[in-house]
């Protein structure tokens, strides 16, 4: 599972005109079954999204693929671990690492 968390690196009146792409491309990963939650950061200087089922390289180009990387308004920050514990709704992303 990943922890994808974006850093705005322009201010938010040039992040707000990319939002529509940004959202079409959310919802294109959400129907894929890839992105599992997804948000604002408090402050607004970015966000954060939950992805699973995918590799590292997949999903740095899912990254790389993001509206808001493209048009230069945003950086990413990817942190891989393993969900070893989940609510029951998120069962099917649970991982049992080999020990």
């Amino acid at each position: 599972m990943f922890v994808m968390e974006l850093t705005y690196t322009a201010p938010v009146e040039a992040v707000e005109e990319e939002m529509d792409a940004h959202i079409a491309w959310l919802d294109g990963h959400y129907a894929a079954g890839v992105f599992l939650a997804s948000g604002r950061k408090v402050p607004r200087d970015g966000g954060v999204i939950l992805a699973g089922g995918v590799s590292r390289a997949e999903i740095e180009e899912i990254a790389a693929e993001d509206p808001f990387t493209v048009a230069g308004v945003c950086s990413y920050r990817i942190t891989e671990f393993l969900a070893t514990k989940t609510s029951a709704d998120l069962a099917t992303v649970r991982e049992n690492p080999v020990v």
